[in-house]
């Protein structure tokens, strides 16, 4: 198997790269995450006219292609700057779904408004209590003459304070926990009866509590059949899943780094802590889980672009999530144990590198949940 990547995708992580090093450093960020928005929105039509925006779509639905490993290639270069914009939520989420579930110009009209970087989104699809099961779904969407009338309650709506529109996952008839009868519906931000209570999380990202209350949207809303949204949602999610994985990889990467540079400066005993051998060994440790996360990840991309059946696509997913969040655990804690208290305070990227990383284990399944689920196809 080639992990080899393609001239186009070189040219593509060179030029996340130069824009990282030219724009987006530790101070810059922390300001942007302290901003009203939490995000930038220069930086954003900036992706837009360098064309990110269209990477996850195909050239059908007027993108560059679409392909998995293009999006981990953008997405590992976003981790090792930890990146703040809504990336994930808006192109691959929410553009994803409607790439997915939405038909004729009303796709062709939504996506070219995402490339061009116009419309934000978001995707609720989470509740208190559902954890990582996508099929556990208590929001209700009630038929009423022409209309749908929703109602519920949705948790750590990723970017949903900035949207323009929300992807609201809702369930049209069946049980709490049935897989018939969950529909995804297009949500104008400023429909009566919607409540966003936006904060940020400790990993410097915009997420809300959503409350819908008689909500009612026209039948249009509702994108694709009637019922039918949760495989496209579960395939939107595992895209989404691998992305992450990649930015995870990206900022282990440049923990270690950062920890081998650190390790070469700080002296005890009149000499570089790098010196000792044991700390060597535990940076040599911290090198192999970099390399098996990112060998696993690119698997996992080539398997979504490739021929295999869905099954095996969904195991490879599974399986890159789960070594991904041992990589997590062993280089981030590896990383901050090393940096000693300097490590922990806001002055210092790594802490805030640790804080993302931790908060992508959790992310769409943390690697219990993947182990756990790689396990029950075998």
């Amino acid at each position: 198997m080639d992990f080899s990547y393609s001239e186009v995708q070189l040219m593509l992580q060179d030029s996340v790269q130069k824009f990282v090093q030219k724009s987006y450093d530790h101070d810059t960020r922390t300001k942007i995450v302290d901003s009203e928005d939490g995000y930038s929105k220069e930086n954003w039509q900036l992706f837009a006219e360098l064309g990110w925006l269209a990477v996850p779509f195909t050239e059908e639905e007027g993108g560059l292609g679409g392909s998995a490993v293009d999006l981990i290639v953008m997405m590992e270069e976003f981790g090792k700057a930890n990146l703040v914009e809504p990336f994930t939520a808006t192109a691959v989420l929410g553009g994803g779904l409607i790439a997915e579930l939405a038909e004729g110009t009303r796709k062709t009209e939504l996506i070219e408004q995402v490339v061009t970087g116009s419309l934000q989104l978001a995707c609720a699809y989470a509740e208190s209590g559902s954890r990582f099961n996508l099929g556990k779904v208590t929001t209700t969407a009630a038929n009423e003459g022409n209309n749908i009338v929703i109602n519920g309650n949705k948790i750590a709506v990723l970017n949903a304070s900035n949207a323009d529109k929300i992807l609201l996952v809702a369930r049209e008839y069946g049980t709490d926990t049935d897989a018939e009868g969950i529909s995804i519906f297009l949500v104008d931000t400023n429909t009566e009866g919607l409540a966003i209570t936006p904060f940020t999380t400790f990993d410097g990202k915009k997420s809300s509590e959503v409350l819908f209350e008689n909500v009612r949207v026209p039948e249009s809303a509702r994108l694709g059949s009637s019922g039918q949204a949760l495989d496209a949602l579960q395939k939107i999610v595992d895209r989404a899943t691998v992305g992450v994985s990649a930015e995870a990889v990206g900022a282990l990467e440049s923990l270690l780094k950062k920890t081998v540079e650190y390790s070469k400066t700080r002296k005890q005993f009149g000499i570089a802590i790098g010196t000792f051998q044991a700390l060597q060994h535990r940076m040599a440790d911290m090198f192999i889980e970099c390399q098996l996360a990112r060998s696993i990840v690119v698997m996992a991309a080539m398997q979504l672009d490739g021929s295999a059946d869905e099954l095996e696509k969904t195991k490879a997913v599974s399986a890159a999530k789960s070594r991904v969040g041992r990589a997590i655990r062993h280089v981030g804690q590896e990383s901050i144990q090393i940096h000693g208290g300097i490590g922990m305070t806001d002055e210092l990227d790594v802490g805030h590198l640790f804080k993302r990383v931790t908060a992508i284990d959790i992310m769409f399944g943390n690697a219990d949940y993947h182990t756990e689920r790689f396990a029950s196809f075998q």
